[in-house]
Parts: structure tokens; C-alpha cells; sequence
């Protein structure tokens, strides 16, 4: 179990992390910080630069914490959190990925969340710091807080459509970045 435990996390924390890379820079495919700063205004997320800071910056982490399994519970949560967001940009498209829908969000957030569940296993670094028991409510709590996060972030962020702009969220004159 130990070792089907490290190879989740260090799957599903890194592609997390690596998610969070590609919003703020040119690495593993990204566009840079002004891509991702354009890509949160398309998804109808105000805040600029700073909304892209914060989502990439958590992904990045919630995902290195996930892999090293260090703090497991606090890393499942704010994986939830910031791919519930994910979630609700793809919600209107469906479930299937290969409609661009909100399929893998959700495995993601499954996933963290079994992972507050079951614990990171032995070879973990709350393991080694003597953290890797964690009461059952404390992670139910988790698995609560996450995805509300989430949903409570992109009511925050979200902002109503400008003048000008299309059904599909883009703006018909160019914007100036933050």
C-alpha cells in the first residue's frame, strides 16, 4: 500500500504543480505570466496578474506538498480548492475532458481528497516528522473546506461580462494587462 500511496502522490502532486508552472511561465508549455493572466480574464476572473500569481503559485504547492507528502491534509485541501476552480471554468461544457469538461478536475480533487483520507503512507515526509497520523474528522473537514475554497474563490473572482463582449467571454477591443 506504501507503494501504491508514493506513486499516486508523486503523480498527481506533480502534474498539479506542473499545471501551477505553466500559468506563470514558459515552462512545460506555458505562455508566461501573461498567458496565464489572459487565459483567468477569459475564464471571466478579475484580478490579473495577481489571480494568476495565486492559482499558479497554489498549484505549484499544494503539488510539491502532495509528491513529498508533507502535510498531506492541508496539501489535499488546497489541491481541492484550486482545482474546484478548475472545475467550475469547465463545468458548462460537461463532464468529458474531450469536450474540454471538467473530468479531470474532478479526478484530481478525488484524488486528493482519498489522499487526506488514507493518509501519504510510509514513505512520506509527515512519515519521517511524525505527522502521518491524522484524526478522521480533521480530514473530513478537509474534504469540505477544499472544494468550498474553490467554489468561494471563483464567486469572489468571478466579475460580470464588460460592455463589449462576446457570448463566448472575449472582448472585442484588446485590454491592457494589470
Amino acid at each position: 500500500m506504501d507503494s501504491g500511496l508514493l506513486v499516486l502522490r508523486l503523480v498527481v502532486g506533480l502534474l498539479i504543480a506542473g499545471h501551477g508552472v505553466q500559468k506563470v511561465s514558459f515552462r512545460l508549455g506555458g505562455n508566461g505570466l501573461a498567458g496565464g493572466t489572459e487565459e483567468f480574464r477569459r475564464d471571466g476572473f478579475r484580478g490579473g496578474r495577481l489571480t494568476a500569481l495565486a492559482a499558479g503559485g497554489s498549484q505549484i504547492g499544494a503539488g510539491l506538498f502532495l509528491a513529498a507528502g508533507l502535510l498531506t491534509p492541508l496539501a489535499a485541501m488546497a489541491a481541492m480548492g484550486v482545482m474546484t476552480v478548475a472545475g467550475t471554468v469547465k463545468w458548462h461544457k460537461g463532464l468529458w475532458v474531450q469536450n474540454d469538461g471538467y473530468e479531470y478536475p474532478l479526478v484530481l480533487v478525488t484524488v486528493a481528497a482519498a489522499l487526506a483520507l488514507t493518509g501519504p503512507g510510509r514513505w512520506s515526509a509527515d512519515d519521517l516528522l511524525g505527522l502521518a497520523s491524522w484524526p478522521l474528522w480533521f480530514s473530513l473537514v478537509v474534504i469540505v473546506v477544499g472544494p468550498v475554497s474553490g467554489l468561494v474563490t471563483r464567486s469572489v473572482l468571478r466579475h460580470a461580462p464588460a460592455a463589449g463582449t462576446t457570448t463566448e467571454g472575449r472582448t472585442r477591443h484588446a485590454r491592457t494587462a494589470d
